[in-house]
């Protein structure tokens, strides 16, 4: 069984940072595609981050620059690291892994989501 663990979230301060993990079980991952999507209240999920089996990294406009994303195949964990903070990331991040592009369509598995809640 396919299991896809989040950590890392909670409440922050704007400026901070913050990393996320996704432990993967059930299966190797490692020519997986892993990748973050993030949902505000009210609001469609949305693509965050995408890293392909071999470390090459797609970061979505709207947060390039801030948010980083790396995997360790050893671990089948995938992480992303939010810097400099804002009230808008407020948002349930969710790790998804897929044997296709996370921009196409919709991921193999998906996690539960991790809350991230930015105070100003």
């Amino acid at each position: 069984q396919v299991q896809l663990v989040e950590s890392g979230g909670g409440l922050v301060q704007a400026g901070d940072s913050l990393r996320l993990s996704c432990a993967a079980s059930g299966r190797t991952f490692s020519t997986y595609i892993m990748g973050w999507f993030r949902q505000e209240p009210g609001k469609e999920r949305e693509f965050v981050a995408q890293i392909f089996w071999g470390g090459v990294t797609y970061v979505a406009d709207s947060v390039k620059g801030r948010f980083t994303i790396s995997r360790d195949n050893t671990k089948n964990t995938v992480y992303l690291r939010i810097d400099s903070l804002k009230p808008e990331d407020t948002a349930v991040y969710c790790c998804a892994v897929s044997s296709k592009s996370l921009t196409i369509g919709p991921p193999d598995y998906w996690g539960q989501g991790t809350q991230v809640t930015v105070s100003s």
